[in-house]
């Protein structure tokens, strides 16, 4: 007769429920190139921090004005979408691995530069903004190529545990990174900060080279528009997948006014608050990331995406409506855990279902939702700002997001009934990965 959990005495059933909540590590333990990508990805993170901190400041320094500060964003998205679009047919037509070390590298040198430059005894202002567009070519080179790579290394059932690592890392890196970079800067000065983050290049560079050669197919595309347009077909046709995509840009655009938290903490009497403000979403992430155990068992993808970006609206929508700053700071870190739950399932759907030859271009489409429903959303929560005001921009933003990311599902009844054991895609992507891992033994 085995035990069975109803047959466990009350004692021993906590440790097992407190285990079932904690990040599985799964992909930690069975992957050697996963601990080195995640390692990797942690040193540059940090390093990436210092940098977002200082390059700002030192514009200011040079300029005082705050339209120079903000034309950082406007160099960097477009490059970013450019590349991030050709990155991910690049990612399918080369050695992935090569693609991350030599963007990288590329990375490393113009952290290089970016020292030089404060080095000099009058620093100049337009390397800043030519560093900042380059460095956004690069990330959307590298990125889908990072992404891409993950499915390859990570057993099949643990994808949804190594997206849940992969984000925890990068909410912890969002915490604290800035904080480092703050006192780095403000205390050592803008070369040191440059100068670490070179250094975290070059160590993340030597990580990155000790990963596993991941070449493309024998078949594969060289990187072109009409190689672009089939992933776009591809993603089109698949309307669970397609779903995916538009609750992120729909959640983002409607429902991220990051952009005008110094308003809102000004309205609510508490600019002390304006720093906590930016960091509650993260705590929210954080949380759910460090208790995200339980996500390997879920298997309807699609429906916690919709709900995560539900949540993430509704949380918005009673942050604007509130007026105690301790509430909306709990609701900025409730509307946080939601995205990263919607986050953790997309990326899961995605790397289940997605045939290795596309996964670069489709990271790529990622990539481009993943960096214009942002930027939108901060159009658009500060022009209704300066229409109905401050709060109600908020809350009717997050009532707008969940409207939206109900009449998608309504829209997208293949997104709400995706089931992983079931779809004939993510079958045909589980069996060409047992496909690969058995080809080396067999010859």
């Amino acid at each position: 007769m085995t035990l069975t959990d109803q047959d466990d005495p009350p004692g021993p059933r906590a440790p097992r429920r407190v285990r079932a909540l904690l990040p599985d590590l799964a992909p930690w333990h069975s992957s050697r190139d996963f601990r080195l990508l995640w390692t990797a990805g942690l040193v540059t993170a940090f390093g990436s921090f210092l940098t977002m901190v200082a390059l700002p400041l030192q514009i200011k320094e040079l300029t005082g004005s705050a339209a120079a500060v903000g034309a950082i964003g406007a160099v960097e998205l477009v490059p970013l979408i450019v590349f991030g679009l050709y990155g991910g047919a690049l990612a399918d037509a080369v050695d992935r691995r090569r693609l991350i070390l030599l963007t990288e590298a590329g990375l490393g040198l113009l952290a290089a530069l970016l020292l030089v430059n404060s080095l000099l005894p009058d620093p100049m202002l337009w390397p800043l903004y030519v560093v900042a567009a380059l460095a956004s070519a690069l990330t959307g080179l590298q990125r889908p190529a990072i992404d891409a790579v993950v499915a390859r290394i990570v057993p099949h059932g643990q994808l949804t545990a190594a997206a849940a690592l992969n984000s925890l890392r990068w909410q912890l890196s969002a915490i604290a990174g800035p904080s480092l970079a703050g006192v780095v800067v403000a205390y050592a000065g803008l070369p040191l900060a440059y100068g670490l983050d070179l250094l975290t290049f070059a160590v993340s560079g030597l990580l990155a080279l000790r990963l596993t050669a991941a070449p493309p197919a024998h078949d594969a595309e060289p990187p072109s528009l009409r190689a672009i347009g089939e992933g776009a077909r591809y993603a089109w046709r698949r309307k669970e997948l397609l779903g995916t995509y538009a609750v992120d840009m729909a959640a983002m655009f409607f429902a991220f006014p990051n952009a005008i938290f110094p308003f809102l903490a000004d309205d609510l009497d508490a600019p002390w608050a304006l720093g906590l403000m930016y960091a509650a979403g993260s705590v929210g992430s954080v949380v759910v990331s460090a208790t995200s155990g339980w996500t390997s068992r879920v298997h309807r993808h699609g429906r916690m995406v919709v709900a995560g970006a539900a949540v993430w609206g509704l949380a918005m929508a009673a942050a604007g409506g509130l007026s105690n700053v301790w509430l909306v700071l709990l609701c900025l870190a409730v509307a946080g855990g939601g995205d990263m739950v919607s986050g953790l399932f997309r990326a899961t759907l995605w790397n289940q279902t997605i045939p290795e030859r596309l996964r670069g271009r489709l990271a790529g489409i990622e990539l481009l939702s993943y960096a214009t429903g942002p930027q939108l959303g901060q159009v658009r929560a500060g022009t209704m700002a300066g229409w109905v005001g401050v709060r109600a921009s908020v809350w009717s933003g997050g009532l707008a997001c969940v409207a939206s990311v109900g009449l998608l599902a309504l829209a997208l009844p293949r997104l709400m009934s995706y089931d992983a054991r079931t779809d004939e895609h993510a079958r045909q992507a589980r069996e060409a990965r047992e496909a690969r891992e058995l080809r080396p033994a067999t010859g």
